[in-house]
């Protein structure tokens, strides 16, 4: 099954015509398995989806609760023993207590154990509450295959109960089998394996370090660095190689987690460096820890700003901590030098500095660089009803570049002088 309309309706075909459960019901995502519950309801009051033979005579064609309920014949005539519905159907019957009395079927027939976990968020309260009480009954190991729909599930209004559970399995399981959901492809899975691991400290500081240096999931960057660097996490040498590898991270927030540690470990000094980080929290964290070791970083910012090529960041840190007096001089001076990168940052120096001059910074919509093109729009953005609406309307003919007519775009709309949709440029 994909999930993806007709293919669930056929899996109710088939397991309705004596597929063996474990024909239909392998290894199959969780919104698989809860297509197939909505699939079995929606589809009782249908036309039963095979077609009736040509030579047949004419009669009404039965519909799935008329299956279920054992009329395969006209509805006048019905069998007089009509056969029960195969449990995966019963368990998502439209009646609960068809479903109700289909849960017991679960207890040999392992592969349903998905379908159990489904009812354990049921709309009625008797079938929840037994689902609930087999799925307790389970060993904690055979929640673990069961993961990623139990946390689907835990989303819904009567689903936190299953969720509960697989985190008391999860607590008390082996630490491999804690391990092994970290690499699940689900993201609330590996999510909640990690949490668990991290609480039970199953991972080495150098292990969480690397996880935060290399992930993508901001709430594992999160999780893991602050947990490779709480006080005692590792000692000596290793707590060295942490902070090394969190400080190599591509991830601001796992450098600012590096950085911020550095005041524990006492190396205030080693906190200089990412004074012109390009992200403004990490240059943020390190002003911290500099200030926390008895440095000011403000002389170190105009030092580095006499000669800004090494460290274009540089500027935009002058801003961050400078002096409107002082300061702004030498942001306004910088504006023009020749590297883009170091514009930008001197843009964003200047708003920082809470300095911006709409006449000084208009020009720069025509500066070569798009990177700097887009750092004056979003400077220009609060005051862009000032800007006389001639200047912006002769940049945005389709000869000028691309990035021109986007900021024209967005301070015109800004502006209230343009309603429409932005275009779309190519």
């Amino acid at each position: 099954m994909d999930g993806r309309g007709g293919e669930t309706t056929r899996a109710v075909v088939r397991v309705w015509e004596g597929a063996a459960p474990a024909e239909v019901f392998d290894v199959v995502p969780a919104e698989d398995w809860l297509a197939f519950d909505a699939d079995v309801r929606e589809l009782h009051d249908r036309p039963w989806l095979r077609s009736r033979p040509a030579e047949e005579p004419e009669r009404p064609v039965p519909t799935l609760l008329d299956r279920l309920r054992g009329r395969t014949g006209s509805r006048a005539a019905p069998p007089a023993s009509p056969p029960p519905p195969p449990p995966a159907i019963a368990l998502c019957h439209p009646d609960g207590r068809v479903r109700e009395a289909a849960l017991e079927a679960v207890r040999t027939a392992p592969e349903l154990r998905p379908l159990l976990v489904v009812r354990c968020a049921d709309w009625v309260s008797p079938v929840r509450e037994r689902a609930r009480a087999l799925l307790a009954e389970l060993p904690g190991d055979a929640l673990f295959p069961l993961a990623e729909l139990i946390l689907r599930l835990s989303r819904r209004e009567r689903g936190d109960v299953a969720r509960a559970l697989l985190e008391d399995a999860l607590r008390e399981a082996p630490a491999a089998e804690v391990l092994a959901l970290t690499g699940h492809p689900d993201r609330a899975t590996y999510r909640l394996a990690y949490r668990i691991a991290v609480e039970r400290g199953l991972l080495t500081p150098m292990e969480l370090a690397a996880t935060a240096a290399t992930c993508g999931d901001v709430t594992l960057q999160d999780l893991c660095a602050e947990a490779a660097v709480k006080p005692g996490a590792a000692p000596g040498p290793d707590a060295a190689a942490v902070l090394d590898r969190l400080l190599t991270a591509r991830a601001p927030r796992v450098r600012a987690a590096g950085v911020t540690a550095l005041r524990r470990a006492g190396r205030h000094g080693d906190a200089e460096p990412f004074l012109v980080d390009r992200s403004g929290v990490v240059r943020a964290c390190a002003r911290y820890v500099l200030r926390q070791g008895g440095v000011d970083p403000l002389p170190v910012y105009r030092a580095l700003c006499a000669d800004p090529v090494a460290h274009p960041a540089a500027a935009a840190g002058l801003g961050e901590c400078g002096d409107r007096a002082t300061d702004a001089g030498t942001l306004w001076a910088l504006l023009g030098h020749p590297r883009p990168s170091v514009r930008v940052h001197t843009i964003s120096g200047l708003r920082a500095l809470d300095v911006v001059e709409r006449e000084r910074l208009t020009p720069l919509l025509d500066d070569p660089s798009p990177a700097v093109v887009r750092a004056a729009t979003r400077a220009l953005l609060p005051d862009a009803a000032g800007i006389p609406e001639h200047l912006l309307r002769e940049r945005s003919t389709p000869e000028r570049p691309r990035a021109v007519r986007v900021a024209v775009d967005r301070l015109l709309r800004a502006a209230g002088l343009q309603r429409r949709p932005a275009p779309r440029y190519r």
